[in-house]
């Protein structure tokens, strides 16, 4: 595990959009195409954008998502349709795997699953992603696994429709089953507010049940915290 500090969401964005590039030609050089799954919320919205000013193949990039709600593409809430705002209406039509929001979750999860095994890598029934990208809430959930969720999963997607804390959920996530299969996991993390937090994910006692981004351990991969000077000001 890498951790990685900056002074502020700017410094971080510029840094992760040079890193994505490498990783990015590094996989495209190696295996004729590039996995990402991207995330949602406010704070990846700055890397997505610098992306929309950077040379890239983008032909060979092919985009999914770690968790998407379950609303319409032009809900202000749907992930995907944030992203296409900032980054896939400036770089063209590109390769776009993104969940059926419109449907229900149940089926639309089963509807990703399918999407993924497309792309699978043997023995597994989902692709090993060259890059996953993470947030982390205030209350330590990542993509839609929330605090009391199940921890051991055997499937690669999960509907998501209790509530957790008092958040309503009807959302798809991937599962910690896919994440830790990536080549490489970073967290992007940034605020006063997920500060404790952070601090009881990285250094505290191991509880994937209380903290869902523990969970989050790649087998092979490279695990990397990105966070700025208010998330990381406990450490």
């Amino acid at each position: 595990m890498v951790i990685k500090k900056f002074s502020d969401i700017e410094t971080l964005s510029q840094f992760a959009a040079e890193k994505f590039v490498k990783v990015a030609n590094q996989a495209i050089a190696e295996r004729g195409r590039f996995l990402v799954a991207l995330s949602g919320g406010s704070t990846p919205m700055k890397l997505y954008a610098q992306l929309a000013n950077t040379e890239l193949d983008w032909k060979l990039v092919h985009f999914f998502w770690g968790d998407e709600r379950c609303v319409p593409a032009d809900d202000e809430g749907n992930s995907y349709g944030q992203a296409k705002k900032v980054l896939f209406d400036k770089i063209g039509t590109t390769n776009i795997h993104r969940v059926e929001s419109d449907l229900e979750p149940a089926v639309a999860a089963q509807a990703y699953a399918n999407t993924l095994s497309g792309f699978a890598d043997a023995p597994f029934d989902f692709p090993c992603f060259d890059l996953v990208l993470l947030g982390m809430g205030d209350d330590g959930h990542t993509a839609s696994l929330f605090p009391g969720s199940p921890v051991e999963v055997t499937t690669p997607t999960l509907a998501v429709t209790a509530h957790y804390q008092d958040r309503p959920a009807n959302r798809v996530t991937l599962t910690q089953l896919v994440f830790n299969q990536a080549r490489e996991v970073w967290f992007m993390v940034a605020g006063k507010s997920k500060a404790e937090t952070l601090k009881n994910v990285l250094q505290g006692e191991h509880k994937p049940e209380t903290y869902p981004a523990q969970r989050i351990q790649p087998v092979d991969g490279e695990l990397v915290w990105m966070i700025d000077e208010a998330a990381g000001s406990l450490l």
